[in-house]
């Protein structure tokens, strides 16, 4: 590996240069009416976090638009759907609170960035106007606000995220019960898919 490293902070600003005017000050410390609007559209946000010892986590959530509740500037609850039980997200937060979240809007090449601190609700009154089909999410992730910004789009330019061009033919990559079962091996793949289908048909909530 190339010794060719960066081992410092001023090592790294006088590699990058200084941040504009603009980029320092757009960091926000609570929810303005254009964050609300951003999460009121969201449909998917990806959930960072660490546990006590730092080693990391990234996890997606997603819903229709607007499923993350705004219950004032500074505070967001994010509804715990079922999900595969890992509960790495949740378990993160019992020893380190801190996270960072990132909302997207199809179609838009901006995303809004969201850091703070969080915890894990049970209350039925923040859960039960989060349920969905009747059925009320496990938990919710309480997050108080300390940072929000909107980020630029260069990194969905570049990737053309959104452009219906780039998207790739389905059948041309392995089903997901595929892949594991050649990941675990001794399962049958088709059977592995089998289950998949059920989840994704009848366990989304």
């Amino acid at each position: 590996m190339s010794e060719a490293k960066i081992r410092s902070r001023d090592e790294l600003r006088a590699h990058y240069g200084e941040q504009s005017d603009l980029v320092k000050r757009k960091v926000l410390t609570r929810l303005d009416r254009h964050c609300r609007t951003f999460i009121a559209a969201s449909p998917f946000l990806v959930l960072a976090s660490a546990d006590d010892s730092g080693a990391c986590d990234a996890s997606p959530k997603g819903d229709a638009p607007g499923f993350v509740a705004v219950l004032d500037d500074s505070t967001l609850v994010i509804p715990d759907r079922p999900g595969n039980k890992r509960v790495d997200s949740l378990g993160n937060l019992l020893g380190n609170p801190r996270v960072g979240l990132i909302f997207f809007v199809p179609g838009m090449n901006e995303t809004l960035r969201v850091n703070g601190r969080a915890e894990i609700t049970t209350d039925p009154a923040l859960l039960t106007p989060l349920a969905v089909k009747g059925k009320h999410p496990l938990s919710g992730i309480v997050v108080r606000v300390e940072e929000a910004f909107l980020h630029c789009g260069k990194a969905l330019i570049r990737s053309r995220l959104w452009d219906p061009e780039t998207r790739i033919d389905r059948t041309s990559f392995p089903s997901l019960g595929k892949m594991v079962a050649d990941q675990i091996g001794g399962l049958d793949a088709d059977e592995a898919q089998a289950h998949v289908e059920e989840s994704y048909r009848e366990r989304l909530y």
